[in-house]
């Protein structure tokens, strides 16, 4: 379904009670976040705010659930697409015997071609107004978090271009605003924009930047796809939406926009120029990625439709509106996966407690030895996949789904020192864990059945236990441990959480060899280590703190089995690193959490704004957990 701008999806979204306005007044100063925050921990509605103290309203958490985000991508069910895709791939690469088969190919043909984008003559509806004097301050643009640098421009649709092919990429990368025409581009270095500007910066030229807002959904899932180079993230708009994208040109810069954006901001990045000081911002890893150094955006002018809305998000602790971002992602690129790469993929998931880039489950048909770690090798070599910290392959009837089903699955068939692999390689830039800033390890987790030539001995002993831990006799024991959780040994998984207060150098490592030893932990293969501050009795909490937390090549801890009839072990220290202890010199950033005043603010209001039921605040929980400092850590 194509929408015909944001306007048609915010009426679509009402229409399903997926919306809710709010009138009461809200400021975009934190006190926007806080609701949202609230909101969408619920997988709760849209969010209309039409009294933000600016002209115009502000649209948030439009994706919000599985829902609306099927709604956004025009389907019922994700997996509609990835039939589609699959179908469609078939179709195309099959094989062709006869002139019969071959003028079957014609219609879809034409239907591929009736996706592709098309740059009308004229104006747009993005160009209905111009602004006299370009000021992006006019607008509500959020200041998300309590250490944020400033107000951060969170849904840009950013269009930039190769100067010596004129391909096109469409990305979505933060914005924060120094001014009413400067702001901050934070284009990564594995980025095509930033590829781009590093090709202008060798020709001495400046870079023309366009920002769209708003406009047909698709757009900002389209901007955030995985797509590979050299491919229109307008194609697979046109795709998704059964109807080609219609693009205007900009007025003062060479580019083309969608006719339909709500906003649009024309600009340049002159690569001669100084980069400017950006951050700090939470960002979806729930902490904060920390200030640095990135290309000024000028800013030469500003259209925009009467009656805008100016489209935003929040990320953070999850979950939050982009889990649902991503949950497309997996399912709309599983059938490329499968089709072109990796054959004997059946599924895939990425949890949202693992952030998108730090854990990822596949589900394949096997059929030989080493086949699990021919998959691992391969998802880390596809794309932006790249960045993924741990891969978890699995096999047979497991419902991936199923976070506890897969633990299980995963315990009955793992030996720890046969199954797992340590590597290296490109890290996402927010992973705050590495000792080396974008690399840093990886693991791979085999967690599919054996068959005979993969097995350490013929006993391949499990192990599993079921019994629950002594937990006075540990505690007493190790005074630094300060809780223990083992409630997933009554479900057949085990793993055990321990909280601990770190006090000394390779303290992580003694305690985990002292540990296995004792007879408690004889029968239990896997131990995280999470700091002594965080609640563990939460077990998708825990995983996301963990995941966050862990280089695993530097902090898997594997503990080779005594004999053929005993089972190995590992530790995987998922503690804040620290120079003192760990010899870690990056710093650690804070994890995200709403200042006290800002949570009594919302609270007061609460009855006012039309939510229903009083939602309390989730950084009550965190705040406790903040460590000392502002965005950055203090040793």
């Amino acid at each position: 379904m194509a929408y015909k701008n944001l306007q048609h999806f915010i009426e679509t979204l009402e229409k399903n009670n997926q919306l809710i306005r709010i009138k009461e007044y809200v400021d975009p100063k934190l006190e926007i976040t806080e609701i949202t925050d609230r909101v969408s921990k619920k997988y709760g509605p849209a969010l209309l705010f039409e009294n933000t103290g600016y002209e115009f309203p502000l649209l948030i958490n439009s994706m919000g659930n599985y829902e609306r985000m099927c709604m956004a991508l025009g389907v019922k069910h994700m997996d509609e697409i990835t039939k589609e895709i699959e179908d469609l791939f078939k179709m195309v690469t099959g094989p062709k015997e006869s002139i019969m088969d071959k003028l079957k190919l014609l219609p879809k043909l034409g239907q591929i071609a009736s996706w592709m984008p098309k740059v009308v003559s004229g104006r747009g509806e993005c160009q209905e107004v111009v602004m006299s004097t370009p000021d992006i301050t006019k607008f509500p643009v959020l200041t998300c978090w309590p250490e944020d640098g400033g107000p951060f421009i969170t849904l840009p649709v950013i269009h930039t271009k190769d100067p010596n092919n004129g391909v096109r990429n469409v990305g979505m990368y933060r914005m924060q605003v120094f001014g009413p025409d400067l702001t901050a581009m934070h284009w990564h270095k594995h980025k095509v924009s930033a590829r781009h500007f590093n090709e202008y910066k060798k020709l001495g030229q400046k870079m023309p930047v366009a920002v769209a807002l708003g406009g047909d959904p698709v757009y900002t899932y389209a901007a955030t796809a995985p797509l590979p180079d050299g491919i229109d993230e307008y194609m697979l708009a046109g795709f998704l939406r059964k109807k080609k994208v219609e693009l205007v040109q900009c007025l003062t810069q060479d580019i083309q926009v969608p006719a339909d954006a709500d906003i649009v901001i024309e600009g340049y990045v002159d690569p001669q120029e100084d980069f400017i000081w950006e951050g700090p911002f939470g960002d979806h890893t729930g902490y904060y990625s920390l200030a640095d150094w990135y290309p000024r955006f000028h800013i030469t002018c500003i259209t925009h439709r009467k009656n805008a809305v100016f489209p935003a998000t929040i990320v953070g602790i999850p979950p939050q509106e982009d889990a649902w971002i991503g949950k497309a992602t997996e399912r709309i690129f599983l059938a490329p996966i499968k089709m072109t790469m990796i054959p004997e993929v059946v599924d895939m998931v990425l949890p949202m407690e693992g952030v998108f880039h730090n854990l990822v489950i596949v589900k394949i048909k096997k059929d030989y030895p080493g086949q699990a770690l021919k998959v691992m090798n391969s998802m880390w070599g596809a794309g932006q996949m790249m960045f993924t910290k741990m891969i978890i392959v699995v096999d047979g009837d497991v419902n991936i789904h199923d976070n506890a089903e897969v633990a299980k699955y995963i315990s009955e068939n793992v030996d720890l020192e046969n199954d797992i692999i340590f590597t290296q390689g490109p890290m996402d830039v927010l992973d705050h864990s590495c000792s080396k800033m974008a690399f840093g390890g990886k693991m791979g987790i085999d967690g599919t059945k054996k068959l005979a030539e993969e097995l350490r001995d013929d006993s391949s002993a499990v192990g599993i236990r079921s019994s629950a831990i002594n937990k006075n006799e540990i505690e007493q024991l190790f005074p630094e441990i300060k809780d223990i959780n083992d409630s997933l040994l009554n479900l057949g998984i085990s793993l055990v959480l321990v909280a601990v207060e770190k006090n000394r150098k390779e303290h992580i490592e003694d305690l985990n060899k002292r540990l296995f030893a004792h007879p408690e932990f004889k029968n239990i293969k896997v131990v995280l280590y999470l700091e002594h501050t965080i609640d563990i009795s939460d077990i998708a909490d825990a995983v996301w703190r963990f995941s966050n937390n862990v280089d695993p090549r530097r902090d898997g801890l594997v503990i080779k089995a005594n004999d053929d009839q005993s089972i190995s072990h590992i530790g995987l220290d998922g503690t804040r690193k620290t120079k003192e202890f760990d010899g870690f010199s990056r710093d650690w950033p804070n994890i995200l959490a709403s200042k006290p005043e800002t949570i009594e603010r919302i609270d007061a209001i609460w009855s006012k704004l039309g939510l229903g039921e009083f939602i309390p605040s989730p950084s009550i929980k965190y705040i406790k957990q903040l460590y000392k400092g502002g965005a950055v850590v203090e040793e």
